[in-house]
């Protein structure tokens, strides 16, 4: 399927500009419940060591590291401010124990074939700690020789040095943190960080040999305009990153209490959110960028794209991902695992976090048991999502139904998107289209039944 599209009107985007989901799972988190115990956790994990082909298939590990020195007025992520390092010691001491319970239940060995350390900041972390924990996971885990290891950084909090480290302990990809390159932009968010800085860390990652060089950029912060952002857009294609995440800001200061201290007269207005999103359209692909999916960008020859390009992007809970759908274990306070049609998530808090582990128990508090409509709306969704594409008779050979028959509300209420341009449906399935691809959140929306029934989308990011 060809995903590019010469033009994006700013009518469609402007049209669309409404809170969804991301779907980087389908029920969505805010869905998990508090019913969904250890039990039923441990329960999955036996299930999948007790399938022979299950049990042999590769691990994703999601390992969350909460730590920061500074706070990001924007950031809605599970962190703990501190400048006190120590803190650090005691928490891989649970680490550790988390995944003991876990090689307890599927046992020693199970292979890897992708790792993300994520935050927080993972590299709050010194070099001793980071060894630390790698060392313990790879007594714990097979690493798969041609796996993705990837972790994020934070440009502040490491040097050439540290990416030497990075490359020894065996990561491969690195995502840094950016979000806006304008100092202005960068003191009203509270993350001042030199653009020299960043170029040159980039530059010596290159130099060492890491496979993927991501960088975050974030749209709608406060003392953003159209013009200031062209100049971030710009240095960002000067710097030529494999892989870009755009993403859009969401001001919920009543759930995420940092974002209280942002100026909101100072926040660019729709319209403008809408113009720097059809601008930075634009200069990406006229810098030659691939659009990959939602908010993600590559260079045509990065693996992200060249697994959209063959149909093979997947997505689980850290994003767009070229490794095979698989099994996830999420480490660390607040993390989000699927095992089997199962997700959990592991207590938000430190104190109730350690607490659990103090007992010997897994630290799951909620998640979710997938009943047969949901696995047959997250194929569809996901094959929209990833592939832009839904066959109906591969759904029906899978999941025993007639999606016509199934969906036919959702076909129906399809209609209007058809009418835009963004979706072809016919008796075979459904293509989205190279302007759809844009949009490819909202017509997976229309497959989710949970959101037909709620009235509090605004929790939401918006879908552009």
């Amino acid at each position: 399927m060809n995903v590019a599209a010469d033009t994006v009107s700013d009518d469609l985007l402007r049209r669309f500009d409404v809170p969804g989901p991301r779907y980087t799972s389908f029920p969505t988190a805010d869905r998990f419940v508090e019913a969904f115990t250890t039990d039923d956790y441990v329960q999955a994990l036996g299930q999948r060591r007790s399938g022979v082909a299950a049990g042999s298939l590769p691990l994703s590990i999601y390992v969350h590291i909460p730590f920061c020195e500074s706070l990001c007025y924007y950031c809605a992520c599970n962190k703990i401010i501190t400048k006190h390092h120590d803190r650090a010691t005691p928490y891989l001491r649970y680490l550790a124990r988390e995944v003991d319970l876990h090689t307890r239940q599927i046992g020693m060995g199970q292979p890897i074939s992708q790792l993300h350390l994520g935050g927080g900041s993972p590299t709050f972390l010194s070099d001793d700690e980071l060894g630390e924990l790698m060392a313990m996971l790879r007594r714990s885990f097979q690493f798969a020789a041609l796996g993705e290891y990837s972790i994020e950084i934070d440009p502040r909090t490491v040097d050439v040095a540290r990416l030497d480290t990075l490359a020894r302990l065996g990561f491969n990809r690195l995502s840094f943190g950016v979000q806006d390159f304008d100092t202005a932009v960068q003191k009203a968010v509270h993350r001042v960080q030199p653009v020299e800085q960043v170029f040159r860390l980039v530059e010596a990652a290159r130099v060492r040999g890491f496979e993927s060089i991501n960088v975050d950029l974030i749209y709608g912060l406060p003392r953003q305009s159209s013009e200031s952002f062209d100049r971030t857009l710009a240095q960002i294609n000067a710097l030529r990153p494999d892989r870009i995440a755009l993403y859009a800001y969401a001001h919920l200061p009543d759930r995420f209490k940092p974002q209280r201290r942002i100026d909101a007269t100072a926040l660019p207005n729709g319209a403008a959110k809408v113009d720097m999103l059809s601008r930075s359209l634009t200069a990406l692909r006229s810098a030659g960028y691939v659009y990959v999916g939602m908010d993600h960008f590559a260079l045509p020859d990065d693996a992200l794209a060249t697994a959209k390009r063959q149909g093979r992007l997947h997505r689980n809970f850290q994003g767009y991902s070229t490794q095979p759908d698989c099994d996830l274990i999420g480490l660390g306070v607040s993390s989000i695992g699927r095992i089997g049609a199962t997700y959990s998530q592991n207590a938000k808090t430190m104190e109730e976090y350690c607490d659990l582990l103090d007992q010997g128990q897994l630290p799951v508090v909620r998640g979710l048991a997938l009943s047969r409509d949901d696995l047959v709306r997250r194929a569809v969704i996901m094959g929209l999502m990833c592939q832009g594409q839904v066959q109906f008779e591969s759904i029906n050979l899978a999941y025993l139904v007639d999606c016509r028959t199934y969906f036919a509300k959702e076909i129906e209420a399809m209609q209007p998107l058809f009418e835009q341009g963004l979706v072809v449906v016919d008796e075979n399935g459904i293509q989205v289209t190279a302007q759809g691809w844009f949009f490819v959140r909202a017509v997976a929306m229309v497959f989710d039944r949970y959101l037909q029934t709620d009235r509090t989308r605004a929790r939401f990011s918006k879908i552009i």
